[in-house]
């Protein structure tokens, strides 16, 4: 569609963007924190772990300053779960209480919304040990985690997101520490966890809207469009596939109430389903999302697949190879360039991407994650030219907007990430942010934080409202 006159971004914009505890707080082991999944879980070697991170823990009141002078209008995180719950459960830690009060407080000093992620990946390690997300308990530990949550920042976060890139951990359960490598059945541990995670969060969504007045919260899954490799149909079948597998399975559930019958069919044939409760169906059906939160980086192309030759072309974060025998196969698009960690770079598919969310669910969105990651080069006199992530974010920008004039409604774009992080699994050497944490991957330095050029354009974006790109 080519309109003649774009809209303009709505006057009260969510400009922002977005980070995750585990990734950019460090203290891991300060001030009551218990230890996650993510502090003791594999870790390539090469690559620096979590433990110190941005140090954000110490510094955030710098950090938050120079979202300020950005100009966000809102700030993605999220709250470490063992710095609340040491064990998961139990015993509540005061001083991580105290923590992400003063953190929420500084954002409302500088009119920034915090918009908070309850769960993004850092699973308790205690409950990890008791059968994490393949044991029952763990819904009433997250719905308790959670009613904990709204009960101290309720009054002051008005944007709630449940589970950071629920499909993400389902599709690669073992790179992000979900399961052990020596679980027997993987796939029906994984199913089975998936099954609970949305029983949970649908009660979270159910609890929230009994406890708290004129705040919203939604599901917060990684959603992208997918292209059969060609016209033939059976490509366009293993796109429809992978769609409802990837995709559809855990959005139908958040916002229909009801597993994706593709998806479903898929489980029983591979003999995966999970076993649910006589309840269950209910509390899916009553829990209701108030908009919906995706990440979004790049698209994926399929083929048929009987052979289902995995490839090892696809490697790292989203970008895991996920082959499913007899139902798709992923592969190469040709007609799109790729990032330095192999990444497509699809800006048009986002645009495909949030009019096909908003087709299917009709519900508000918000961009919670969408980034380059690059090797930035720090140059003389505190320099980072960093032009290819401008032109990466203006790109997705534009797309937005049209998706925009296309009808789509959209409350806000928060980039991944505020601040340099440590990637998952590629370390503190792959970088996202608008501001630059002088470390390397195993020399911490000064952990001076260092304007990007890109903190400068974002900056103009977010004061034009959009207007200058």
């Amino acid at each position: 569609m080519i309109h003649k006159k774009l809209k303009d971004f709505p006057a009260d914009f969510f400009w922002g963007a977005s980070t995750s505890a585990y990734q950019v707080e460090g203290a891991w082991n300060e001030a009551g924190k218990g230890l996650s999944v993510m502090d003791v879980g594999n870790h390539p070697e090469d690559v620096a772990d979590f433990k110190v991170a941005s140090d954000h823990y110490h510094h955030y009141k710098e950090d938050i300053a120079l979202m300020a002078e950005m100009g966000f209008k809102t700030y993605r995180f999220s709250i470490a779960w063992t710095r609340i719950f040491p064990e998961g459960m139990g015993k509540i830690n005061q001083q991580g209480i105290d923590f992400y009060n003063s953190l929420i407080n500084e954002l409302l000093k500088y009119n920034i919304e915090p918009l908070v992620t309850i769960y993004h990946f850092d699973l308790p390690l205690a409950l990890k040990e008791k059968g994490g997300w393949t044991n029952r308990d763990t819904i009433a530990a997250f719905v308790n985690y959670a009613e904990i949550l709204f009960e101290e920042y309720g009054d002051r976060v008005k944007y709630w997101l449940t589970i950071n890139e629920q499909n993400m951990m389902i599709l690669h359960g073992n790179a992000f520490g979900l399961l052990d490598d020596d679980s027997k059945d993987i796939k029906q541990e994984l199913y089975q966890s998936n099954h609970l995670m949305l029983v949970a969060q649908a009660k979270v969504f159910n609890l929230y809207h009994q406890k708290v007045k004129n705040g919203k919260i939604g599901p917060a899954p990684n959603i992208i469009s997918i292209y059969p490799a060609s016209s033939k149909p059976e490509d366009i079948l293993a796109a429809n596939n992978y769609s409802a597998i990837r995709n559809w399975l855990y959005l139908d559930a958040a916002v229909f109430g009801r597993y994706n019958a593709t998806a479903w069919s898929f489980m029983q044939e591979k003999n995966i389903t999970p076993q649910l409760k006589s309840n269950d169906l209910k509390i899916l059906k009553a829990g209701k999302p108030d908009f919906i939160a995706f990440n979004y980086y790049t698209t994926a192309t399929v083929a048929e697949d009987f052979k289902a030759e995995a490839e090892n072309r696809f490697k790292g974060d989203q970008q895991i190879v996920d082959n499913e025998p007899g139902l798709y196969r992923r592969q190469q698009n040709e007609y799109l360039a790729e990032t330095e960690f192999g990444w497509e770079i699809d800006p048009v598919g986002f645009r495909t991407t949030l009019r096909e969310i908003y087709s299917r669910y009709n519900l508000p969105l918000i961009v919670t994650e969408n980034g380059l990651g690059a090797y930035d080069k720090l140059e003389a006199e505190d320099t980072i030219n960093d032009d290819y992530r401008i032109n990466y974010l203006r790109s997705h920008l534009k797309q937005l907007q049209l998706a925009l004039t296309d009808g789509v409604e959209v409350f806000g774009y928060c980039p991944w990430s505020a601040i340099d992080l440590v990637s998952t699994h590629q370390g503190i050497n792959k970088r996202y942010g608008f501001i630059y944490v002088d470390r390397d991957e195993f020399d911490l330095k000064d952990l001076r934080r260092i304007r990007k050029k890109s903190f400068y354009w974002y900056k103009n974006v977010i004061a034009t409202n959009g207007q200058e790109l």
